[in-house]
């Protein structure tokens, strides 16, 4: 059962803490993020960010003239942190004497509560300022470094700074707020000290921010719920209990768990469903794309998120044709910003809808749903929704009726690639020329293959045979051409794309990885597939690179030309298993296992693609988001590859093989959710023991890939 791991014996994987010196905070839609030693300054990307903009540019905190020596950061929760420091050794002595507690924490606004204590044996003087700004920049000004200047007005009083803009609706004021010991200057607070031997001094410095003279901005856990922002609601239940004998796994889905919590968010609208952001610190909004693959992979723990996701994006579908915002009907958001709004309901945001995979991964994950516990008023509330986005797929997705979907921005409005590689200069030809669109991703094709699939399921759940096979032919239609259109048969390899002329964009890449996980890869193809994910130009030891690194526009740390996704590693890996290629599916997962014991047991958002050899841990991308929502539900996929879980609720059964990493003999998962049961799973070496399934059958192998070509109905046979 026990896979061997081509990295055995390696030497043990070093921490990389530090390289992402970022330290973040995170309550709904406002986060804060400093450096390791609490400070925020306006040339970084950094600050108190409410509804998409920064609040606070400047909040650095000085000892004397001089910055604290950082000596620890505890960071217990999502909304809590505390930064410990020194102050400066006197000259020809190794030790200081003056130690500062600085403690961030979220409350009805964000707080700093600093302690400075003298440890030494006589008194001091001491003077400790902290320098304010605020400069309301718009977040993903910060985030890209093209500052704009804003007007905005100072003004001050003995205990307060305020920094205001706009007027009426939207006007906008930061409050920071100090007690009656500090002086107030033109650029922030000083205070003058003198502490005696083992005398300790404390303050309390709030920021409260204001939107037409209401209160926004972050609340903590024991304030509960903000009227002007979506703040966590029921945390995301991951629901399981995962015993092994690796302390490393346990500990990675532990911080799957937390993690999730930390980025759950909600529509004000509708509290009781839950939703997830994609990510701290840039993205904790809704985005389409990465809600849907996150509640995928997130079901193996219930049905509640992947249910949330559906009807909150069903209800946003678009309706009309807006080409800026790339609106069309039927089609699925891509996200929903605030900078310029001061909503607290998702439909009153400002909705951008440029993504071509949103649409047919909503589709998928609506038959997905019904996999793992038959919902007939959840289907009945969905089938408008699916059919509309079929509708989508099929018209305005097509965009020149080749059968294919595709994707081109409007003049300079919106993104230039609207694929989960999203970056500007992420699809390119062999020779490192940018693609020119309409552009046809070949993963978009298999989600659509995928979603004529699960439109059919739906009709047979339906009792609608002749939907059922419509969508089944249509399946095999886009089978047979995707199998010709995309296969290089000189390098015999699936390309990336095919551009606005139809031209292969011949280049390795990770995406074919996502073609596995929708079955749309030829059977008798799918080992030259594996033999290319794990491959060394495109496997970097420590996970699936996005593109081969032979590729003339390769780079290990640009955004999509070469660096690591873990949610994409983990999605080839369960297209391996899949396909049946299940000790290479589990080598996928080991190598993301040392990643997360790298990075203190949080898989980031993606890391840079140098190779074991090159560098003997995973290098860090700088900007990457952490926790973010599709790598922290990474593991999740992990635990049904391993188990090789497919559940189909309706047939009442689910197939079941395990395969466990290298070095791992027993694995325990306690409260998996199929049929409304909560079932566990107890293994040790070749013994599986499974407890709660009830009257649900048990299939003691890998499930089939169902291809639509030549396919006789299975939902017909089932009833």
């Amino acid at each position: 059962m026990a896979a061997t791991s081509p990295y055995e014996g390696t030497s043990p994987i070093a921490s990389v803490e530090g390289l992402q010196s970022g330290v973040s905070l995170i309550s709904g839609r406002s986060f804060a993020l400093s450096d390791g030693d609490g400070n925020m300054r306006p040339t970084h990307t950094q600050g108190l960010f409410v509804l998409d903009t920064r609040v606070l540019s400047r909040w650095v905190l000085t000892l004397d003239g001089e910055g604290i020596e950082r000596l620890g950061v505890d960071s217990p929760m999502p909304s809590r942190v505390t930064f410990l420091g020194r102050g400066r050794a006197a000259q020809g002595r190794a030790d200081a004497d003056v130690v500062v507690r600085r403690r961030r924490y979220f409350a009805i606004g964000m707080h700093d509560e600093v302690i400075v204590t003298n440890h030494g044996l006589t008194s001091v003087e001491l003077t400790l300022r902290l320098d304010v700004d605020c400069d309301f920049a718009d977040l993903f000004e910060v985030k890209e470094s093209r500052l704009v200047h804003r007007n905005r007005a100072r003004t001050s009083d003995d205990r307060v700074i305020r920094f205001s803009r706009g007027s009426g609706h939207d006007a906008r004021e930061v409050a920071v707020e100090v007690d009656s010991g500090a002086t107030i200057d033109e650029e922030g607070v000083v205070w003058t000290l003198t502490l005696g031997a083992r005398q300790s001094w404390r303050t309390d410095v709030a920021v409260r921010v204001m939107i037409d003279g209401a209160v926004v901005g972050p609340r903590g856990p024991e304030q509960g719920a903000d009227a002007e922002t979506p703040l966590t609601t029921e945390p995301i239940d991951v629901g399981l209990i995962v015993d092994s004998d690796s302390v490393l796994l346990d500990s990675i889905l532990r911080r799957t768990s937390g993690d999730l919590d930390a980025l759950s968010i909600r529509d004000d609208d509708y509290p009781d469903l839950q939703l997830v952001a994609a990510g701290a610190p840039w993205f904790m909004t809704l985005f389409g794309r990465d809600s849907l693959m996150t509640a995928w992979m997130s079901l193996i723990s219930g049905p509640s998120l992947a249910r949330g996701v559906l009807l909150t994006l069903g209800r946003l579908q678009g309706t009309r044709v807006h080409l800026e915002l790339g609106e069309e009907p039927g089609k699925i958001l891509h996200e929903v910003r605030f900078s310029e709004s001061d909503a607290h309901t998702f439909k009153n945001g400002e909705i951008y809808y440029g993504s071509a995979d949103a649409t047919p991964l909503f589709v998928m994950l609506a038959a997905q749903i019904q996999r793992w516990g038959r919902d007939d008023d959840l289907l009945e509330a969905l089938m408008p929704h699916v059919d509309r986005a079929i509708e989508w797929i099929e018209t305005y997705g097509d965009r020149d009726g080749d059968g294919y979907v595709e994707y081109q921005r409007h003049g300079e409005f919106g993104l230039a690639n609207q694929g989960w590689k999203d970056s500007w200069d992420a699809i390119r030809h062999a020779d490192g020329a940018l693609a020119v669109g309409p552009i046809a991703l070949c993963e978009v094709q298999g989600y659509v293959y995928a979603a004529y699939l699960a439109r059919a399921e739906l009709a047979a759940l339906q009792g609608d045979d002749e939907t059922h096979d419509r969508f089944l032919d249509k399946a095999a239609r886009l089978f047979e051409r995707f199998n010709a259109d995309f296969w290089d048969e000189d390098g015999q390899f699936y390309v990336l794309a095919l551009d606005g002329d139809k031209r292969r964009v011949a280049v390795r890449s990770s995406n074919v990885g996502h073609c596995l996980w929708t079955g749309i890869v030829r059977q008798d193809r799918a080992e030259l597939v594996r033999d290319g994910l794990t491959a060394e130009g495109t496997f970097s030891g420590w996970g699936v690179r996005t593109l081969d690194s032979h590729t003339a526009s390769y780079n290990p740390v640009s955004y999509h030309n070469g660096s690591v996704w873990p949610h994409d590693t983990a999605i080839a890996a369960y297209g391996l298993a899949r396909y049946g290629f299940v000790t290479e599916a589990s080598h996928l997962i080991s190598a993301q296992m040392d990643v997360a014991e790298a990075f203190d047991g949080r898989l980031p958002e993606l890391f840079a693609g140098f190779t074991r050899s090159e560098f003997g841990v995973p290098a860090a991308y700088p900007s990457s988001c952490s926790p973010q929502a599709w790598a922290s539900a990474a593991p999740l996929l992990w635990l049904r590859t391993l188990l090789g879980l497919e559940p189909v609720a309706s047939e009442q059964r689910f197939w079941l093989r395990p395969e466990l990493p290298a070095g791992m003999r027993r694995l325990r998962v306690e409260g998996v959710v199929i049929s409304g049961r909560r079932i566990t799973i107890d293994i040790e070496d070749e013994r599986v023991a499974l407890f709660g399934a009830g009257d649900l059958a048990v299939v003691p192998a890998t499930r089939p890939v169902f291809s639509a070509v030549g396919a006789s109905s299975p939902a017909r046979r089932r009833r």
